[in-house]
């Protein structure tokens, strides 16, 4: 980015979150925003703006995502580090109408390990994180981008809100001391077919670490985790496109399964299942 002054880097996020911003409005996709963003806190900043309009118009924060944990999907994105998002509650489509594939533009799906807190994270040390978790559950997430054909840095997915689209939790819900985190394995199908696997170590070596990472990078920028989130950790395997009347499930031995079916509104659902 040529621009070096803080009030050229300012008017940079402000030019990025217009850009997103009338990219979900049009419902179309956009150009990268990295040309206009200097470094990482700058995404961030264009992130929050982004979120902060939406729960303006009435959604509510429910969690965090942690995305490019798995070297697969860095290497598939071309990125080398993880980021995260902010979840609301209207991506929340766990035992809902499910998937409108429609309300997407270009959605992928992953299969993951999920965390749901019981206080706040206030200090990123391994105890403080652990003893922060009230359950574990399997996950599968729905990714998405405004950035055109997934042209993206990571700059570029950390404004557009780690390519948030849509979750799906599954019903087992397991404490953490019944949950090898590293040891879980994962198959996931779409249609019947294999198409993605992994085991916790995918995961930034394991599932844990990649909810310290996020809890030490969200204190850092002041966003503590809080109680009562949900906390997607990352892959466990390859994220693979997802379409119109796919039926994807994943299996996560050790933790349980996860359905969702995607179609257009009115006629899809996902369901979950232990």
């Amino acid at each position: 980015m040529s621009q070096s002054t803080p009030g050229a880097i300012h008017r940079g996020v402000l030019a990025a979150a217009a850009r997103l911003s009338q990219a979900n409005y049009s419902h179309t996709t956009c150009a990268p925003v990295r040309d206009l963003l200097g470094d990482l806190p700058s995404a961030y900043e264009v992130q929050e703006l982004g979120v902060t309009a939406r729960v303006t118009a009435g959604a509510r924060r429910v969690g965090r995502k942690v995305g490019l944990t798995s070297v697969a999907v860095q290497q598939q994105l071309g990125v080398d580090q993880p980021d995260f998002g902010v979840l609301l509650d209207d991506m929340d489509d766990s035992g809902s109408g499910g998937i409108d594939i429609g309300a997407l533009l270009a959605p992928r799906i992953e299969a993951e390990v999920a965390f749901i807190l019981s206080r706040d994270i206030m200090a990123s040390d391994r105890n403080s994180v652990i003893d922060a978790v009230e359950w574990v559950v399997p996950a599968l997430e729905i990714v998405d981008s405004r950035i055109k054909d997934w042209d993206i840095s990571i700059l570029d997915t950390v404004a557009d809100n780690a390519s948030c689209g849509r979750f799906v939790l599954g019903d087992a819900r397991r404490p953490l001391d019944d949950v090898d985190t590293i040891a879980v394995t994962m198959s996931m199908t779409r249609n019947g077919e294999v198409v993605s696997a992994g085991d916790g170590s995918a995961c930034l070596g394991d599932p844990l670490n990649a909810l310290r990472w996020v809890a030490r990078t969200a204190l850092d920028l002041g966003r503590p985790l809080r109680a009562g989130e949900v906390v997607l950790s990352g892959a466990l395997g390859p994220m693979v496109p997802f379409e119109k009347g796919d039926v994807v499930e994943a299996t996560i031995v050790g933790l349980g399964r996860v359905t969702a079916h995607s179609s257009l509104a009115g006629t899809n659902r996902s369901k979950r299942t232990s």
